[in-house]
């Protein structure tokens, strides 16, 4: 999944209703849209305040909703999170382990498994969720790791992230609800020796 997916995503919901890492904090992923087009830009942060506003109501932590959807398959690794408030507030959460990539939806108030879980086979996905998936294999750190070392470097609470390539480079990208910013945390995960 790349960043601006992860980002369309997160702001098309809103619409619709000590490990050795290196953090770098952008404050805004706002910053790089076109200035020419201000209506664009002052949409997007209407959406921002609006999904800032819902995620200030939410009763759980996406660590929880990661350690939930990880617990439904034991030894599953989480790939990716992401907040939805299109409707009731629910994080959709992917997890994977062997070939098998399972996605969840967890109620962001109870925790409760609110849909029927999709499950699909590594090779169904398109090449570059497939290539993320296979180098989620190579790093150590997890992202229940990325989003506490980033909630700190951020001084928020996480809305979403994922592992990606930013700059031919893997990374964790996690959002952070940050008083009244949303602000992006990279995190370029130490290898493992696997």
């Amino acid at each position: 999944m790349s960043k601006k997916r992860l980002l369309a995503i997160i702001v098309w919901f809103a619409a619709l209703a000590t490990t050795g890492a290196i953090a770098d904090v952008t404050h805004t992923p706002l910053d790089g849209a076109n200035p020419s087009a201000a209506t664009q830009r002052d949409a997007a942060e209407a959406v921002t305040r609006r999904l800032l506003d819902e995620f200030r109501t939410i009763k759980m932590p996406l660590s929880q909703a990661v350690a939930i959807a990880e617990h439904i398959h034991d030894g599953s690794r989480t790939a990716d999170i992401s907040l939805d408030i299109s409707g009731p507030p629910v994080y959709r959460v992917r997890t994977v382990k062997d070939e098998r990539v399972w996605e969840n939806v967890i109620d962001a108030n109870t925790g409760s498994v609110t849909e029927t879980e999709i499950s699909s086979s590594l090779t169904e996905l398109d090449p570059e969720y497939l290539g993320n998936i296979i180098a989620l294999k190579s790093v150590e750190l997890e992202l229940s790791d990325a989003v506490r070392i980033a909630e700190k470097a951020a001084a928020g609470s996480a809305l979403a992230g994922g592992l990606m390539k930013h700059d031919g480079k893997l990374n964790f990208v996690v959002f952070i609800a940050s008083g009244d910013r949303l602000k992006e945390v990279m995190l370029e995960p130490p290898r493992s020796g696997r």
